[in-house]
């Protein structure tokens, strides 16, 4: 992963937040805070639960980061479960709160919320963050830069320090295989 504050790694990164390093800590929230509010508002359906349990998921990760060994290039897999369980607790809490208020817990879904379709988004999104897990270093920064925090080709090749070029091969490369993995997983 690149940043501004140079070409380390996540496991670079990590190893320096768990150290203490609220800098490398920002590095990693401002690379991933992004997908992981998309996963967290795929399972709890508003935006403010999502924001709560995106800085639970952070707040989480920063108490861990001492006893993680990362086996991935990306910390995004790690993060999307503990993303998971915070939605899943916030959830539990919630159904909780309104049962010892003593009001009537409406077991009903609101409108505009697809349950199935949060479960397949959230399978969805694991699925993606493992293939990308596989991808090159530079392929991951590529993805996280256009993908998740919306970079343009040309704004991505100027962080990076690559060509246009480079970018826009490589991003098309990435999306073939994510959709080839997905079809197949799907199927």
């Amino acid at each position: 992963m690149t940043q501004d504050t140079g070409t380390r790694t996540d496991a670079e990164l990590v190893a320096e937040a768990a150290a203490g390093s609220e800098l490398a800590f920002r590095t990693l929230y401002r690379a991933y805070a992004r997908p992981v509010y998309w996963i967290a508002h795929g399972l709890v359906g508003t935006a403010q639960d999502a924001e709560d349990v995106t800085q639970e998921t952070f707040l989480a990760a920063w108490r861990k980061l001492r006893e993680l060994e990362l086996h991935s290039a990306s910390l995004l897999p790690w993060l999307v479960t503990v993303c998971r369980f915070q939605a899943a607790n916030r959830v539990r809490r919630q159904h909780r709160d309104r049962a010892h208020l003593g009001a009537p817990v409406d077991e009903s879904v609101p409108d505009g919320v697809d349950i199935e379709r949060q479960v397949i988004d959230a399978d969805l999104a694991d699925r993606i963050a493992a293939e990308v897990a596989t991808f090159s270093e530079l392929d991951q920064s590529i993805f996280r830069l256009c993908a998740a925090e919306g970079y343009g080709y040309q704004a991505a090749a100027e962080h990076l320090g690559v060509t246009h070029g480079v970018v826009r091969n490589r991003l098309s490369r990435i999306r073939s295989s994510l959709r080839t993995t997905i079809a197949s997983e799907g199927s």
